[in-house]
This record gives C-alpha cells, structure tokens and sequence, in this order.
C-alpha cells in the first residue's frame, strides 16, 4: 500500500493529498519551465490523475494553458503558489515537488532540456553556502 503526502500553496487556502505512486520525477531546463517557476529548473512528479484528492481551495485555482504549445501551469489565486495539474492530454497529473510537504518516495530520475539551462545556473550551484541570509 502506498503511501498519501500533503501538499499545499503558501497561503494555505488550497491543500491536497496526493498518493505517493509516481512514475516520473525530472529537472527541466526548458526556458517555458524556467519562466512558469521563475527559477533555475521546474520539479515535476508524474502520476495518475486519479491520486490527487483536493482537501480545500479548489475554488483558488486558476489554470494556464499556452495556447499553442503543450505546457500549462495551475496555480493558487491568492498567493501564486505553483500547484498539481493535469497535463493537456489527461494521461499524467503532474506535481510540483515544492508544493508536497512531504518528502516522496521516488528520487530524481532525470535532468532534462539541459542545453536550455541558464547561464547563471551552474556559478549558482558552487556558490558560497549559506543556513539563512548571508550577513551584510
């Protein structure tokens, strides 16, 4: 039996559960990934549909689909909070790894489009660590 994670935007207003059965779980560094998250890279799970149960705030939700290529993004309305989604063609529900407050079962399998990473990317990865903000 498979285990069920939380999820949720920043806000709180929407939350979910999501059975831990996932197929996939790739980095993509596609400029329409980097530009929907506003970072480095998207953290996508893939699984069923039929895993995702909406707890709350499915009434927040606004959905974007590009309206000629194949990428979409569904998001919180009150705080931007990237959230779960079914793909275009209705075969995978894909999830967001940052919006799970636990921790999946399944590792990342894949770096993917990594000649569209950007040219910041890798001088960030060696950079100076820090535990919070770096002192002035």
């Amino acid at each position: 039996m498979s285990q069920t994670l939380k999820g949720s935007c920043c806000c709180g207003s929407v939350s979910f559960t999501v059975k831990d059965e996932f197929s996939r779980f790739y980095f993509c560094y596609c400029q329409q990934c980097r530009q929907l998250t506003g970072s480095a890279h998207a953290a996508n799970l893939f699984t069923s549909p039929a895993n995702l149960t909406w707890l709350s705030g499915q009434d927040q939700l606004k959905r974007y689909d590009h309206p000629t290529r194949t990428f979409s993004k569904v998001f919180c309305r009150e705080c931007g909070s990237a959230l779960p989604f079914v793909n275009k063609s209705g075969e995978y529900l894909i999830v967001p790894a940052g919006c799970l407050l636990d921790a999946p079962s399944i590792a990342v399998q894949a770096q993917i489009f990594c000649d569209e990473q950007a040219p910041w990317h890798q001088a960030g990865v060696s950079a100076k660590r820090f535990v919070g903000f770096p002192e002035a």
